[in-house]
């Protein structure tokens, strides 16, 4: 198999793992599957964002979230170290189920490696794919999920957690932030946070 029929196939499974998720989300009058189209974007995102991007990176950016929902938060503490655990966890549980498709499909081991590394957010700030991952992640959120999180927490929460994406961002991704197509309410929310 060359690698565009590997990086199709991947991107199927990926895809049809993630159309098992029992949540559902709404997106242009149609419903889908939460973290298929979260997966979907982020492909879109990074293509748009890094056209030239790796191939490992390109997978990493299509299954971030595989299967998220089988370690749903509420199975951790409601506190900070309760996130941090399921954070933890759910990297290495990414990290599984991608690297079990990645060998099914017939990918080589240095590629499941780096795609393994890039799940675990390895070396962030220092590798360009990890950071340019990143960047992503902080502009799909920024785009698709702030406002619907504005809505449900207080002002102040909303702040802190934009600040914190936005310390996350290289330069070249807090550019891309400030012409993402945000409704006027998410653009004032960043412009409030990056001022503070």
């Amino acid at each position: 198999m060359s690698n565009p029929d590997k990086l199709t196939k991947a991107f199927q499974l990926f895809d049809q793992a993630n159309s098992e998720d029992p949540n559902q989300e709404e997106h242009s009058g149609k419903t889908y599957p939460k973290e298929l189209l979260y997966a979907i974007r982020m492909t879109e995102r990074l293509d748009s964002f890094a056209p030239n991007a790796s191939e490992a990176l390109q997978l990493t950016a299509r299954c971030q979230h595989i299967r998220r929902w089988e370690i749903p938060r509420g199975s951790y503490p409601m506190d900070r170290i309760g996130y941090l655990k399921w954070r933890q966890e759910l990297k290495k549980f990414h990290v599984q189920k991608a690297s079990e498709i990645l060998k099914e499909v017939g990918y080589e081991t240095d590629v499941i490696e780096k795609v393994s590394f890039l799940l675990e957010k390895k070396q962030l700030k220092k590798n360009e794919d990890t950071q340019t991952l990143e960047d992503v992640i902080c502009l799909v959120f920024l785009e698709f999920y702030l406002e619907p999180f504005s809505e449900k927490h207080p002002e102040e929460k909303s702040l802190e957690i934009l600040q914190k994406t936005w310390r996350k961002m290289s330069e070249t991704g807090q550019k891309a932030a400030l012409d993402l197509p945000l409704s006027k309410k998410a653009y004032e929310l960043v412009v409030k946070a990056i001022k503070e």
